[in-house]
């Protein structure tokens, strides 16, 4: 019956996905990323034309000029192999840095009796978001072995480990603000289960283009519901 009930948190949050206030955040969180990885590019494609000379003498052929434009255009493609893999990891990062907002348009749409939470410091969001992103990457770097060997149970393996980060991480986020981090903390060791089924529920979608874009939204709002109803 609890697992209904989570379904139950998860289509409320999809109910609301049109709210302006998500748009809004994901708009940043997608725009901080794109620049981001524009800035990488032109970081990469400077330092080439720092690097590497405009004329390369190459025996039996002559002169050379277009090395340094060709690996120029190399970089593209790169780039776009390294967006597939980082994409969603850092667009989840940028986003975290505006879901208390996510949190309090459900609150006030779902929850309007409930007194105003205070916001959480930029300064601790930023950490939290940033050792979020650094577990999360590292832990699935270190299970692609696993996923090489029991390769046809590796999106059940992928589920399970992604759904606790991500439970872990929705769940403090939404229980923090109104609790604080110790009773935030104990709160979901005693619902250890129910915060890792609704972790994997957000989990799943992330072997989803696009749709992955939208999990950090999804799972603020899930877990808030699911921190009320707990609560």
């Amino acid at each position: 019956m609890g697992h209904v009930v989570i379904f139950g948190d998860f289509f409320k949050a999809v109910g609301q996905i049109g709210d302006p206030v998500f748009r809004s955040v994901f708009l940043k969180g997608i725009s901080l990323t794109l620049g981001l990885f524009l800035l990488i590019f032109t970081i990469f494609a400077t330092v080439i034309g720092w690097f590497v000379p405009d004329t390369i003498n190459l025996i039996w052929v002559g002169n050379v000029t277009w090395i340094d434009n060709a690996l120029s255009w190399a970089a593209i493609p790169l780039m776009i192999l390294f967006s597939v893999f980082l994409m969603v990891p850092v667009a989840s990062a940028f986003t975290g840095i505006f879901l208390d907002e996510v949190a309090e348009a459900v609150e006030t749409k779902h929850y309007p009796r409930l007194p105003k939470a205070p916001p959480t410091p930029l300064a601790e969001t930023l950490r939290d978001t940033a050792q979020f992103l650094g577990v999360m990457i590292g832990l699935n770097l270190l299970a692609l072995l696993t996923y090489v060997i029991f390769a046809p149970l590796a999106p059940f393996i992928f589920w399970a480990l992604n759904g606790a980060l991500l439970g872990r991480e929705y769940f403090q986020m939404a229980a923090m603000r109104r609790i604080g981090r110790t009773a935030a903390h104990e709160m979901r060791k005693k619902h250890r289960g129910t915060v890792w089924i609704a972790g994997i529920l957000m989990a799943m979608p992330l072997s989803i283009p696009i749709v992955n874009l939208f999990v950090p939204i999804l799972g603020a709002a899930t877990f808030t519901h699911l921190f009320q109803r707990l609560r």
